[in-house]
């Protein structure tokens, strides 16, 4: 008979750990809300009957090649994904809730990764999200492949000022890299030359030592893991400000070793000012910001490979989308995509006489949507020359950075430097305007990222990042690597938490104050969401109207 307290405690311990080590189905089947392991077919094995239903089409019986006891669904990133219609075991209200499954990518992608599963409503923000998140912002890739969970019931914050990184005009560049903020700069002094910072709280940004000369850095972009920037002298005059007096040339790629080094990774040919960078299929590439138009990709140590120009028209910002290298034009209103080998123009963006140049891409609900100069509009894009005007951002006249953050379709403006989220149809709501510099006549909120929880947005010319939050919602700090990866979210009454591999990863507080009622009447999304259709394999999806506990992930991410 055991009569100490401590040690009955002792003994109930391991009772539980010896109940759970044999029955561990047991445990884990409470709380079940929905359960498609997505093996052969896609039904639901809760025991809640929830029906399934296919769009598009998912690949079923996807054998592992490794194992091939662990066949999956596999989803083209394109048109694919399941619908669970609404039911109220699937209504997740003001309690718990958990998503585990396993998710698997390629290592070399020609699309966004998209989400895993959702239940948002567009209209009301309502509900919540699982996604693989890549953001390609202006002129770079602002985050990679990282998880990304949120949860919505309509909230907002106010935009708060998060400082000036050195004597910035602007970030031209922003990025979420191993969880820390970084903003590349253009400085335009005569004494001075473009710089990277990173962000380290109350509103304080570090410099990460010396690049090049140039008055900035133009671009980032995450090639296997790494961090690189590009560098160019950038015409202030072409924000209508006093031209920089320093003209040193840049259009040089570098590569982050150290908090102080970068590693020289050669010079890109004629060019003294990088537009943008990209990662397609595996590769880096970059362009020209200014004429001669140039389009490279870079293929290790200092070597660039010239990939030629369509029609001789610069190609500046870029964004990868079902599986084509999308680019802007400075010299005219189209947009081209490449294949890997050829151009393809997709047509003139809007009015050819008001439209003269497109500026940002953004993928929202599975489409690509781009920004213009001079309309301030954004159109969608419904194939080759076929866009669709979804409206124009107050009276502005150029749409720069345009970025979906927890569900929301956000975008930059000129001249007045405002921010505006979409509603729907051609409707944009003014949030705010973050520059109000006097006596100029251009501001600019340019380019976006997502960081903490938060969209940051950098604005000319007064040089100072801002940042927003809708809802709550918790990012991974790494990119999730290509593979067979189990990923769990966990949302709690103080918190959401994201866990890879069985690992806590993220978290981030819900205050006392902040309730959210999800419940929006929705279909629960598999494969789909508020960014785009899931592009990789998924297996053993789990749904739980309760909090897994650190030893159930375990479990779950050891099968």
């Amino acid at each position: 008979m055991i009569s100490s307290p401590h040690l009955r405690s002792v003994a109930l311990v391991y009772i539980a750990a010896y109940f759970f080590s044999c029955h561990p189905q047991t445990e884990l089947s409470q709380g079940l809300a929905g359960y498609w392991p997505l093996s052969g077919d896609i039904s639901d094995k809760s025991g809640n009957d929830l029906q399934t239903i296919m769009h598009g089409s998912v690949q079923l019986n996807v054998a592992d090649a490794n194992s091939q006891s662990n066949s999956a669904a596999s989803f083209d990133g394109r048109s694919a994904w399941l619908e669970v219609p609404a039911n109220p075991k699937l209504q997740l209200g003001t309690g718990d809730f958990s998503v585990a499954g396993w998710i698997h990518t390629e290592e070399a992608l020609d699309d966004v990764p998209g989400d895993i599963i959702s239940q948002y409503d567009p209209s009301s923000r309502k509900g919540f999200h699982l996604s693989l998140k890549t953001n390609d912002v202006t002129t770079n890739p602002a985050n990679t492949r990282q998880l990304d969970f949120g949860i919505d019931d309509n909230l907002s914050s106010t935009w708060e000022e998060y400082g000036r990184p050195g004597n910035a005009l602007l970030a031209f560049g922003l990025v979420n890299y191993k969880g820390e903020l970084y903003a590349a700069t253009c400085e335009a002094g005569a004494t001075e030359r473009g710089h990277v910072y990173r962000y380290t709280g109350d509103r304080k940004w570090v410099d990460c030592g010396f690049l090049d000369s140039s008055n900035s850095v133009i671009s980032f972009a995450v090639l296997n893991g790494e961090l690189y920037a590009g560098t160019g002298h950038y015409r202030v005059g072409g924000s209508s400000l006093p031209e920089s007096e320093n003209i040193k040339p840049g259009g040089r790629v570098f590569r982050y070793v150290a908090p102080d080094k970068w590693e020289d990774c050669g010079q890109l040919p004629e060019v003294d000012c990088i537009g943008g960078m990209v990662v397609y299929n595996g590769k880096l590439y970059a362009t020209s910001m200014k004429p001669p138009a140039s389009f490279y990709r870079y293929e290790g140590g200092k070597e660039w490979v010239d990939c030629g120009v369509p029609d001789g028209k610069r190609v500046v910002n870029m964004a990868v989308y079902d599986g084509y290298l999308y680019a802007t034009s400075w010299d005219w209103g189209h947009v081209y995509r490449y294949d890997g080998n050829t151009w393809t123009d997709c047509g003139q963006v809007g009015e050819e006489k008001v439209n003269t140049q497109t500026y940002a891409f953004a993928v929202y609900r599975g489409n690509l949507y781009v920004a213009t100069w001079a309309s301030g509009r954004v159109y969608r894009f419904d194939g080759i020359k076929q866009w669709t005007d979804i409206g124009r951002l107050g009276e502005e006249l150029e749409v720069m950075g345009m970025l979906v953050h927890n569900g929301r379709l956000i975008a930059g403006t000129l001249p007045l430097g405002e921010v505006y989220s979409y509603e729907g149809d051609t409707t944009w709501l003014m949030m705010d305007q973050l520059d109000k510099t006097p006596d100029v006549k251009y501001r600019r909120v340019w380019t976006m990222a997502e960081y903490d929880g938060k969209v940051f947005c950098s604005t000319l010319p007064s040089g100072k990042i801002y940042g927003y939050e809708a809802g709550k919602s918790v990012m991974s700090p790494d990119e999730i690597s290509a593979g067979w990866q189990h990923v769990a979210a966990i949302k709690t009454a103080d918190r959401l938490r994201l866990f890879v591999n069985g690992k806590i990863v993220s978290e981030t507080k819900i205050p006392d104050s902040v309730k959210m009622n999800l419940n929006n009447g929705l279909p629960l999304q598999i494969g789909f969401g508020p960014n785009d259709y899931f592009n990789g394999r998924l297996r053993e999806l789990r749904l739980y109207n309760r909090a897994l506990n650190e030893r159930e992930i375990r479990a779950l991410s050891t099968k």
